[in-house]
């Protein structure tokens, strides 16, 4: 079996927008080097300073290298029948075929990775960095982090890893049916093979035990291995840091968002984008004017007692009161749309009914802007929902008192029956924080339930209109 050991320098823009300014690849027959290729290549864009000051290779030195087109079918050539190997292999793979990609070629090769065979055959090391394992192993290293050096270095390690492979891990990795060659590097085998199948949120950590990722899932290990096949940037960087997941069970999908959501706020890791924002600004409210007309206006939070609804930002207020005025047929200006008009431009196009210029009643008008606060948020003042929990013989559940999401808990089954109202779930709830984000996942879900006439196992009070 031949391989070819491959190391790259990019410019470090990440995988769609990295490009390759050296590339360097030795056959390796698992015994000698056979034969090599090494050249610099012409990115077509700027080197960044700090990426010329880590590999020493400036745009002069590449102004008048290759471009990747020009060298294409050599890699092609070297690296066809063979298994391409190299340290942190799906970083260079990923970046090489994506490069080919660009020239309209699918790039297809076995794939095996030195980080992890590393972890497997020369555990208990405390860093698997090619510099600490060259170092660990007196490996010399002739020009750190330039494609050649990177790359002999690299197939150094990957011979004496060959010799040492008493148990035929490097079989097992070739093996398609194995989950090992995709993998994080930085990743045990073991902690996806302990995660378990069912309701839940699990946090990606790095090699520092950072949370750098939290999701939810109603099947937490299918979910954690889907992340490994997917191709977007995001997710390629993600899993490249990621050295260890741990999980919490909830025991539905209601309460794994809820947690989530909860967590994303008070952890803000980095590779999570939605529901970061933890200050919200505006709130949506209601009023009567003299003519008995019910305006929904919005205002700054701090100015409005009772919000039905908070936003992060005047933009995402006006959104949804646009979104209201439309679904339910409500006039501009009486959802502060459109100022200073004595009617509004909505009916001139027949979209408004005409209760700004008389043309409808009062009542008529107000039953549908009620319908919309309805609409709004949770919908009720108590609610009670009762959700699977995590055993047999526990009832999950998310609590609602005067509109306000007070959090979610577990409860024995037997004591659930005894508990007749809303309020007495408070003994049991962990107390959470109300904001946009958890009112717009329990809306959702009920509008879900509703919608399928499902039963939700709920306790309701008075509505809020």
């Amino acid at each position: 079996m031949l391989y070819t050991v491959v190391d790259i320098e990019t410019t470090g823009n990440g995988y769609k927008g990295s490009k390759i300014t050296e590339i360097s690849i030795f056959v390796f027959d698992g015994k000698k080097i056979v034969d090599e290729f090494t050249s610099l290549v012409n990115p077509e864009q700027n080197i960044p300073a700090f990426i010329t000051n880590l590999t020493g290779i400036t745009n002069a030195m590449v102004r008048n290298a290759p471009k990747f087109y020009e060298i294409a079918k050599k890699v092609e050539e070297i690296t066809k029948d063979t298994v391409f190997v190299a340290h942190n292999v799906n970083f260079d793979y990923n970046i090489i075929h994506e490069e080919f990609k660009n020239l309209g070629f699918n790039f297809k090769r076995k794939k095996l990775c030195t980080v992890r065979l590393s972890r497997k055959i020369m555990p208990g090391l405390n860093s698997y960095s090619l510099g600490n394992i060259c170092t660990v192993e007196n490996i010399p290293i002739n020009g750190r982090h330039r494609a050649k050096g990177d790359a002999e270095a690299t197939t150094e390690l990957f011979r004496r890893l060959i010799e040492r492979d008493d148990n035929f891990m490097i079989n097992s990795f070739l093996n398609p049916r194995s989950r090992q060659a995709t993998l994080p590097p930085l990743l045990d085998k073991k902690i996806v093979d302990n995660l378990p199948e069912t309701f839940g949120v699990y946090y990606f950590k790095n090699s520092d035990k950072e949370v750098i990722y939290v999701g939810k899932a109603n099947n937490i290990k299918q979910r954690v291995i889907s992340h490994f096949y997917d191709k977007k940037k995001k997710e390629q960087n993600m899993c490249l840091e990621t050295a260890d997941i741990s999980f919490i069970k909830t025991g539905s999908e209601l309460l794994a968002l809820l947690h989530e959501s909860e967590e994303i706020k008070s952890i803000y890791p980095k590779y999570n984008r939605a529901q970061r924002k933890s200050g919200e600004a505006v709130g949506l409210f209601f009023y009567e004017d003299q003519k008995g007309i019910i305006h929904l206006a919005y205002n700054r939070l701090k100015l409005i007692p009772n919000a039905m609804m908070k936003y992060y930002s005047v933009a995402e207020a006006r959104k949804h009161i646009e979104n209201l005025c439309e679904e339910f047929e409500l006039c501009p200006k009486y959802c502060h749309l459109q100022t200073n008009v004595s009617s509004c431009f909505h009916y001139q196009i027949k979209e408004c009914k005409g209760v700004c210029c008389g043309k409808e009643s009062v009542e008529n008008y107000n039953l549908r802007v009620k319908d919309a606060i309805n609409s709004v948020g949770i919908g009720a003042e108590n609610l009670v929902i009762k959700e699977t929990g995590r055993s047999e013989n526990e009832v999950g559940f998310a609590l609602i008192l005067d509109g306000i999401y007070k959090g979610f808990g577990y409860v024995d089954s037997d004591q659930a029956n005894q508990l007749t109202n809303p309020e007495d779930y408070q003994f049991f709830v962990q107390p959470k924080k109300d904001n946009r984000d958890v009112q717009r996942i329990i809306a959702a879900y009920l509008k879900k339930k509703n919608t399928f006439n499902e039963d939700i196992n709920s306790i309701e009070s008075s509505e809020k209109v």
